[in-house]
């Protein structure tokens, strides 16, 4: 598991990339954040609200992951400028995982891990996740990004 830093960038592009407005959740996806939100609200911390472009961003990553066999932050600056651009966010983050089957396991991992607890008790307001399962393998895929608006 790894974690980003926080992704300022002020590139432009020629065009507006849209937004993805539809996304399903699954119950794994709304349970890990629900664990995220009840862990920050217990700190006294906001709860984040969740943007479905960001967690089909999160799962174009995790696309990615399983189709490379990686587990990787590769093209984290695209996702942070594509959010950045599509939502107006000021800072993004990023938790990856892989390879665990409950929504309590991935989130217990990233509190004993000091970046990812950063990221999850940063200075956020939004959020997206998604988990995937490699076919082949049965191993879960989890992206979650963290945003500032």
């Amino acid at each position: 598991m790894y974690s980003c830093s926080t992704e300022d960038s002020s590139s432009t592009s020629e065009s507006q990339p849209s937004i993805v407005l539809d996304y399903q959740y699954s119950p794994l996806e709304l349970e890990t954040m629900a664990l995220i939100n009840n862990h920050r609200v217990s700190l006294g911390l906001n709860a984040l609200e969740k943007i479905n472009h960001i967690s089909y961003k999160s799962e174009e990553h995790n696309h990615y992951m399983i189709a490379n066999n990686v587990v990787n932050h590769n093209d984290f600056i695209a996702r942070s400028e594509n959010i950045m651009k599509v939502l107006g966010a000021k800072n993004v983050s990023e938790n990856i995982a892989y390879n665990y089957n409950s929504a309590k396991g991935v989130f217990d991992a990233w509190l004993n891990s000091e970046g990812h607890r950063e990221n999850i008790e940063g200075n956020y307001t939004h959020f997206g996740i998604a988990i995937r399962e490699n076919s082949a393998t049965g191993k879960k895929y989890y992206t979650n990004i963290f945003v500032k608006i």
